[in-house]
């Protein structure tokens, strides 16, 4: 008989990529920061992100929540950023923008290794 040893804290949350959990989280954010350069992954990791919300509870969620509200602001915060490319701030105010999605990756990324939720998901900053 052999013994495999204890469930790891990832099997038992979602231990696939599309399942609900810890590495489904993890692509999320990889595919935002992808995003940065290929614009369709960020639409594909929010897609994910809407389709895996409210399966899993826990402090999963607020990490769903937190995706979610990424892109949305995100993507509000670069439109404004391109309207004022017109008086020409909008082109220091855009890697603003990518600077906020990669802090916000990182906080996410960090978070989901650890296990831990975010405190504060429906944040519109950081």
């Amino acid at each position: 008989m052999t013994d495999t040893g204890p469930e790891r804290p990832e099997q038992q949350i979602g231990g696939g990529l599309l399942e609900p959990g810890k590495n489904n989280l993890q692509l999320i954010y990889v595919l935002y920061l992808i995003g940065l350069a290929i614009g369709v992954s960020a639409l594909v990791g929010v897609v994910i992100a809407y389709i895996n919300r409210g399966k899993a509870g826990g402090w999963v969620e607020t990490h769903y929540d937190w995706a979610i509200r990424t892109f949305w602001l995100a993507l509000l915060y670069s439109l404004i950023s391109t309207l004022l490319m017109i008086v020409g701030i909008g082109v220091v105010l855009i890697l603003v923008v990518a600077v906020w999605v990669v802090v916000r990756c990182i906080i996410g990324l960090q978070a989901a290794a650890r296990g831990e939720a975010i405190k504060n998901p429906k944040s519109w900053i950081i």
